[in-house]
Formats: C-alpha cells, sequence, structure tokens
C-alpha cells in the first residue's frame, strides 16, 4: 500500500541521520526515543524511512511476553539476515545477556559509512529484562555512539519510553525525543479528497489513525463510509479500538471501566468515579492513581478552566484521541449488532446521537488548530487556548484567547463554537457569547468576541473574527 503523510516526521528523521552522516552531533552516532499512542503508523513510519534511505539497516520487533532468552536469540538472528555489513560474524553467535547481544549491533554496524538500527516495542523489552536499560546504556557510551549509526527506539507505552530518558534512568541524556501523532487534519483531507469540513468529520471518525484513514476511500461520504464500516465487522473502524485498548489493557479491569465511563461522556471526577463503580462508586483512592496512569499513556487528556483566576478543582477528563472516543461512543456497544448482521442498527445509532456528539468532539480540534494559527497580527501574545466553565457548567465558554495557562495575566479574547450542519453562528449565540462573556474571570467590556462555525457567521454580527473549516484546515498546512 502506497505511503502517504507523515512529511514532517521523515523530514525529522532524515535531519537526525543527516547529522549522523556528517558528523556533526556531540557523538558520531546518534540516538532517538520514538513514541506514539499504539497503532499509531509508528512501525510503518520507520520501516518505511529506512527503505528510502538507501542504506543498510536492521530493524527488530520485540514480543510482547517472550523468554528474554529467546528473544536475545532472536535479536542476533535478525542482525544475521539484516543488510549491515558484520551480518556474516553474526551466524550461529549465542549470548548470554543484553550487553552481549547489543554489543553484536555494534560489531555488525560499519565503521566509515552510515546504518540505520531499530528496536521496536522496547518496553516489553524493559518488561522481559530489568538489566535491558543498563546494558543499552553501557553498549551506547562505550560501542555504539562511536560509529556512524542512528539508533532509533520505538515505544508505544508512552510511560516507559518517558521513564527510558526521565533523570536518574541509564539512557538519560543520550537521545533525542520524538511523539508520532496520528495523521493531522491536512493528511486526512489529502488522503480522503474530502473538502475541508467535510475532513473535519472524517478526523474525528479516524482519529487520524493511519490504516483507518486509508480505508476511507477519496471522495467518499462521511455516510457512505460508515455504512460500509459497520456491514464488514471485520473493518479498521471497528477493529483497531478493540485491539488499541488491548494492547494496552490485556484484561477487564477498572482501567477499562474508567475509560467507558469517559467515552459514554462522563467528565468529572465524581461522575466517572459513579459510572466507572457499578453497583457502588469508586472510592477515591482507586479512582486517582487510575486517572493518572490513563493520563501518563496519553489514553486520557484533563483540561482545566482558563481564565486569571486559578480553578484547579474543576477538572474535565476526556478520551485523548478522537479515534476512540467515537469508538467508545458508538461502536463498542454496537459491535455485537454488527457481528449479526444488523449494522443498520448500529448506524441508526450514530446518526441520532452524531450532531450532539461532534459538537463536543470537535471542539479540541478547533483549539488546537487555533494554536497553531496563533499568535498572529490581531493577538501577538495569545499562546493558549482553552474554554471556561464553573462547577455547574452554566455558563460553559467553549473558546478562551490568553497569553498563557492554565492561569493567565490576560484573557484575550473569548469565543463560541457552532458546528452544525446548515446553520451559522448567528443573533441568537452572539447575545449568548455577550451574556456569558463577564462570568470569565479576566473578562472585560471591550474583550474582543470571536466564533468558530462550520457554516459562517450571519453577516453584521461585531465580532473580533470567525474562523470557518478552510482556516482549520490551512492551520495543519
Amino acid at each position: 500500500m502506497e505511503f502517504k503523510g507523515r512529511a514532517a516526521d521523515l523530514d525529522l528523521l532524515a535531519r537526525q541521520l543527516e547529522t549522523v552522516a556528517n558528523g556533526q552531533g556531540a557523538t558520531r552516532g546518534q540516538a532517538v526515543i520514538m513514541t506514539g499512542r499504539r497503532r499509531v503508523g509508528k512501525s510503518r513510519l520507520v520501516q518505511e524511512f529506512c527503505d528510502r534511505s538507501g542504506l543498510p539497516y536492521v530493524v527488530f520487533q520485540a514480543t510482547r511476553g517472550r523468554n528474554a532468552v529467546a528473544e536475545r536469540s532472536d535479536f542476533t538472528a535478525t542482525l544475521a539476515q539484516s543488510a549491515l555489513p558484520g551480518r556474516e560474524l553474526m551466524a550461529g553467535v549465542q549470548t548470554s545477556d543484553w550487553n552481549q547481544a547489543l554489543r553484536s549491533l555494534a560489531v555488525a554496524a560499519p565503521d566509515d559509512a552510515p546504518s540505520i538500527a531499530v528496536i521496536d516495542e522496547v518496553p516489553w523489552l524493559v518488561e522481559q529484562d530489568r538489566e535491558f536499560e543498563g546494558a543499552l546504556q553501557t553498549v551506547w557510551d562505550r560501542h555504539l555512539s562511536a560509529k556512524p549509526i542512528l539508533l532509533i527506539l520505538v515505544g508505544s507505552d508512552m510511560s516507559v519510553m518517558e521513564a527510558l530518558q526521565s533523570y536518574g534512568s541509564p539512557f538519560f541524556g543520550r537521545a533525542a525525543k520524538m511523539t508520532v501523532q496520528p495523521l493531522h487534519l491536512a493528511d486526512v483531507q489529502a488522503m480522503t479528497a474530502l473538502d475541508a469540513a467535510d475532513a473535519v468529520d472524517a478526523l474525528l471518525i479516524t482519529g487520524g489513525f493511519p490504516e483507518i484513514v486509508q480505508s476511507w476511500r477519496p471522495g467518499m461520504s462521511r455516510t457512505d463510509f460508515l455504512q460500509e464500516a459497520v456491514a464488514n465487522p471485520l473493518s479498521p473502524l471497528l477493529a483497531a479500538g478493540e485491539l488499541s485498548l488491548l494492547g494496552e489493557f490485556p484484561e477487564a479491569s477498572h482501567a477499562r471501566a474508567v475509560l467507558e465511563a469517559v467515552g459514554s461522556g462522563e467528565r468529572t471526577f465524581t461522575a466517572i468515579a459513579a459510572q466507572a463503580g457499578g453497583a457502588s462508586a469508586l472510592p477515591s483512592g482507586t479512582l486517582s492513581p487510575l486517572l493518572n496512569t490513563l493520563l501518563n499513556k496519553r489514553v486520557l487528556a484533563a483540561d482545566l478552566p482558563l481564565s486569571t483566576k486559578a480553578d484547579s478543582k474543576n477538572k474535565r477528563y476526556r478520551i485523548a484521541d478522537p479515534y476512540l472516543r467515537f469508538w467508545l461512543a458508538f461502536l463498542q456497544r454496537g459491535i455485537p449488532l454488527i457481528e449479526r448482521g444488523r449494522g443498520d442498527l448500529a448506524l441508526a445509532r450514530i446518526e441520532r446521537s452524531w450532531t450532539t456528539w461532534r459538537g463536543r468532539a470537535v471542539e479540541p480540534v478547533i483549539r488546537e488548530s487555533l494554536l497553531r494559527l496563533l499568535p498572529d497580527e490581531r493577538w501577538p501574545e495569545t499562546e493558549a487556548v482553552g474554554g471556561w466553565w464553573n462547577r455547574q457548567n452554566n455558563p460553559e465558554v467553549d473558546l478562551i484567547g490568553a497569553d498563557r495557562e492554565p492561569i493567565a495575566d490576560r484573557v484575550h479574547f473569548i469565543g463560541s463554537v457552532k458546528w452544525l450542519q446548515a446553520q451559522p453562528f448567528g443573533p441568537r449565540e452572539y447575545e449568548a457569547l455577550v451574556r456569558d462573556k463577564l462570568a470569565v474571570p479576566g473578562a472585560e467590556p471591550a474583550t474582543p468576541l470571536v466564533a468558530v462555525s462550520r457554516c459562517g457567521v450571519t453577516h453584521g454580527l461585531p465580532l473580533a473574527a470567525h474562523w470557518g473549516p478552510e482556516d482549520l484546515l490551512r492551520a495543519w498546512r
């Protein structure tokens, strides 16, 4: 299948490789720690990069739960089958620990020309053998860093990968960090050949996960795509969610229940505890560490009200990536229907709630897009875009532009999002925004008002600025 998108990621890796080739780094070799959510396309990205490089390389894929002895044996066998110049020296090599195994990589790699080595799913190696991190540091310092090699360490467990480069860990300070995100809005638009507004819908459904976006045939409408997907129990749209969760949480657990509670629309600590606990609410001592774990793994995100007043008690939780949010809201409970041939019922459920669900799901995408458009000439100091709400969510303001977060020195603008299929931002929405403005700490009568709308803005409204789907798309080009 043709590789599309990821131009910025490929360029970043190419620059690291250029540093190796030109000997411009502090050490001859360079290391990169690559992380990102499961199924976001990290393995495909590094394979494409290696293939395009034209250089000798080796890619080793770890296996979860495998015996460490067998894993090391497979590692040296992979070296022996690679394109590295010293591969012949690896035939029949037996290693007693990861120190010896990684030294084998140093032997196989050339001394006088650049090469690439990829170790994929590093967290599984760390899980198998506590000595792996120390061995990696020792062999890198003594052998690999002196060779013209680009070492790419890949892993989906973001908490483990961050720990690998944290202060006090053996490999601290030895690698650059690279986070692979899902495909962004411009990539999704290019691959689906949709207009800007429909491309936003496609992003909310697919989350930018490459395997799902690639299943969306160019020009296909949202309804047609969903209709085709729910008619096939093996479609990527259905399968990727369960596979992603199984990769992170292989067994039924409180963590899975917490995710399902947030995915169903619960946002506050109390509501999540009640929903996830079943008959009785989860105790705070159980829920708090679970939420922290899910935040560290980047499965959940937490938002605070943005204003000039501190408000750490009004935290709101959400599923971090749009696809998993869509899957938990609609597809998880629809899979039994789809498996017995009633995808039409699952599709009807989606359509009934689509407008309401989309209206909230699009807000993080809009805020992130505005952050790429700002600062600009009108707001040269705006470096934070968020929302504001009180404990009762009355009012709840969609957009706050400020100089910093979560506690701003100054609120620059206040805005509203109206993301309806055929209804523009009009006088009623403007009047509500005027009414809600002064509830926001730091807002003043003269604070500018803005809007983001899928279908434009009624002419003559005194807005300081307004943005539409094309503007959001422009932010990512």
